[in-house]
């Protein structure tokens, strides 16, 4: 059986014992499960609601780590990117370069994305019909011969919510590229008058079951060792003791699906 892909790690670094310690056991996991898997984390979150919250420990350093956790675990690795110039910096420290889904309209940053060679990861914004993402695979796809990915996270849902409509992952494979289902940032509730996002991760295995079942080829999930001290995007986050569990189940849907 060819098993979907797992794209895994912290939000953000914040340290590089954290991120080792989630690497590590995500690995020991997706071996057992014969699981494709790459490390995530961000390296600077530069879209966060609130002045005071924490972005990163600095850009240099937080790739570094991200790279330093890719050697260590013999693991490929993916961060996102906010503007352009950061493309080729990105690059020479990651495999995938992701594109978050509030920019995936960004002419320029998918552009220099795609010359650095690397896989571009494109996130569907909570704005877009699935099928006006063929637009963002054609401004990667004139600039480079890297594959593309494109991930559902969910569509705005009045304020304060997200809904993922299924519908879109069979319409986006029509662009011929792999399409992942953002099992934890489809459950955020945005918005939120304090300015912290809020999630529904005890909905994340339902998400992914569903993700699977509708022929999605990679999953991403954010994972910490306890996601309410996580300095970014705890609320919807999986706390890393029940992503064996779930990986079983996404792994036996996944068997039945083909």
């Amino acid at each position: 059986m060819k098993n979907f892909f797992l794209i895994a790690g912290p939000c953000v670094v914040e340290s590089i014992d954290l991120c080792d310690e989630i690497a590590g056991k995500v690995k020991e996991l997706t071996t057992k499960y014969d699981i494709p898997y790459y490390f995530k984390a961000s390296y600077r979150k530069a879209n966060r609601s609130r002045l005071d919250s924490f972005k990163g420990e600095g850009d240099i350093a937080g790739l570094e780590t991200i790279a330093h956790i890719g050697k260590t675990h013999n693991l490929p690795t993916l961060t996102d990117i906010h503007e352009s110039h950061e493309a080729a910096i990105a690059a020479s420290f990651v495999d995938v370069l992701q594109i978050p889904a509030f920019l995936c309209r960004q002419t320029d940053l998918l552009v220099a994305a795609a010359k650095t060679g690397k896989i571009v990861n494109i996130k569907k914004g909570q704005f877009l019909s699935p099928d006006a993402m063929q637009h963002a695979v054609n401004k990667v796809a004139a600039h480079s011969t890297a594959a593309v990915w494109l991930t559902e996270r969910g569509t705005t849902f009045g304020y304060q919510d997200m809904v993922v409509d299924f519908r879109g992952v069979p319409i986006m494979k029509e662009t011929g590229c792999p399409v992942i289902l953002d099992c934890t940032h489809s459950l955020q509730q945005p918005n939120q008058s304090s300015g912290v996002t809020g999630g529904l991760p005890h909905l994340i295995e339902t998400i992914g079951k569903c993700g699977i079942a509708a022929g999605c080829d990679g999953i991403f999930i954010e994972t910490h060792p306890n996601p309410a001290k996580a300095l970014s995007d705890g609320a919807n986050m999986l706390a890393l003791d029940k992503m064996d569990a779930l990986l079983e189940k996404l792994t036996r849907v996944r068997e039945a699906v083909l």
